[in-house]
């Protein structure tokens, strides 16, 4: 075999090279071609992290390695049975998501993604009615349901399905699709009557004397009726219960105050007892009816940093001549104490009641692409006015009620004393508003 061309030399150089023996020779192609090889092994090993790990940046490879040799053992080898990859990618989410220790922060599946936003927007797929557990002895919120413990319907909410089927309150449910209830707490009966809009479900319902009757009720999306308006000390005084704070929430308040004003009432009591909170948004409408300037809430970021979030310009009873007393107990929590904190800050309200629950941070959503579901997470934490956190501590009332245990049926020391502050008794009793 010819050897390679030699080149001219044109001046004088090093001595030429010794002439290879053709075993060295053989022996140094041999390590050639095996380090080639070597280098190929090594680019394909790269290659194929680089396109299985995607996303993990240069500086965090051997952070992650852990994770992806986990991964692509469990993917490869496992021989328990077929590897769902999308439920191992759930899975490893929710573990990330965990690892944090924050009860605020959660993965959810599609579907309880879905549930968790009908239920802070007051919205919710099914029959619309409010229903609770009565005994036969006349006390509520028994379990199990059964021979004693009665499902029994308080109201048809206004526009829903089951007002247009001609279902109505104290009607008691003796069936759903024909199977009995007996031995099912009050969830598991709603979860039973509540599907899919455009679905059907039958109830079998007891009606006074009368034989049971069935009802069949198509089921829709069922906007509910947050806020409930009254009027108490014989009409001088305005009584709003807010229990969601979803953006029709905000604007049920709304519609409520005006009627309340309207009827020349000044003053006003708002009842956030037992809300577990909702949208800031909504919290900065229902502030700024109150409000005419200045921050309803600050929010903290990760990195320290503070913006405030001002009060709305259009807020009805900002008038220093309306008075407001805001009733919190354990159960006021995050939107919630934001209003409170808010009125309190300002000198808009005189707080009532117990200490709010203490919930201090904003989470935001995080939707995952394909059947991914979703995860919240905890972005800010939230400062009343006056920048106080009261994560973990809550808001302590101007004025405390220490309630009695057991507490007395049909009594509300919290708003008897409320009542107190305006000077006023409760009168005649309550009337119910359309709000």
């Amino acid at each position: 075999m010819p050897g390679p061309p030699v080149a001219p030399v044109e001046a004088a150089g090093p001595p030429p090279a010794p002439r290879l023996s053709p075993i060295l020779a053989i022996s140094i192609t041999l390590v050639v071609v095996l380090a080639g090889a070597a280098l190929f092994m090594s680019g394909y090993t790269t290659g194929r992290q680089a396109a299985s790990d995607p996303g993990t940046p240069a500086s965090d490879t051997e952070a992650f390695q852990p994770f992806w040799d986990t991964y692509h053992m469990i993917n490869d080898r496992y021989a328990g049975g077929e590897v769902d990859r999308s439920i191992l990618v759930q899975g490893a989410i929710r573990g990330l998501i965990d690892s944090l220790g924050d009860p605020y922060s959660a993965y959810l599946t599609s579907e309880e993604y879905r549930q968790s936003l009908q239920g802070i927007s007051g919205q919710f797929e099914g029959i619309g009615a409010e229903i609770r557990a009565r005994a036969t002895d006349g006390t509520d919120d028994c379990s199990p349901l059964g021979a004693t413990c009665r499902l029994v319907v308080t109201r048809p909410i206004p526009g829903s399905p089951a007002e247009s089927a001609g279902v109505r309150a104290e009607d008691v449910v003796l069936l759903v699709d024909g199977a009995s209830i007996d031995g099912l707490t009050v969830a598991e009966a709603v979860e039973r009557i509540r599907g899919p809009k455009g679905t059907v479900v039958t109830l079998t319902i007891e009606r006074g004397a009368q034989a049971p009757i069935e009802i069949a009720i198509t089921r829709d999306v069922v906007q509910q009726q947050e806020v409930e308006s009254e009027v108490l000390a014989d009409g001088t005084v305005g009584y709003l219960r807010v229990s969601g704070f979803s953006d029709a929430a905000a604007d049920q308040v709304v519609v409520a105050l005006t009627d309340h004003l309207a009827a020349g009432r000044t003053d006003l009591i708002l009842d956030v007892r037992g809300n577990p909170g909702g949208y800031v948004t909504a919290a900065r409408k229902i502030a700024s009816q109150f409000i005419a300037s200045g921050p309803v809430f600050w929010e903290q970021d990760a990195q320290g940093g503070q913006v405030a979030t001002e009060a709305l310009t259009d807020g009805i009873a900002t008038d220093p001549k309306i008075r407001l007393v805001v009733l919190v107990d354990g159960g006021s929590a995050s939107a919630s104490e934001i209003v409170a904190g808010a009125l309190q800050d300002a000198q808009r309200a005189t707080l009532v009641g117990q200490q709010s629950f203490g919930k201090g941070t904003v989470q935001q959503w995080q939707e995952l692409t394909g059947e991914g579901g979703a995860f919240k997470l905890t972005i800010a934490r939230w400062l009343t006015p006056d920048k106080r956190w009261i994560h973990g501590v809550g808001l302590t009332p101007d004025v405390v009620v220490t309630l009695p245990d057991p507490l007395p049926a049909g009594t509300d020391p919290t708003l008897e004393k409320a009542l107190e502050v305006f000077g006023r008794s409760a009168g005649t009793g309550m009337e119910r508003l359309a709000a």
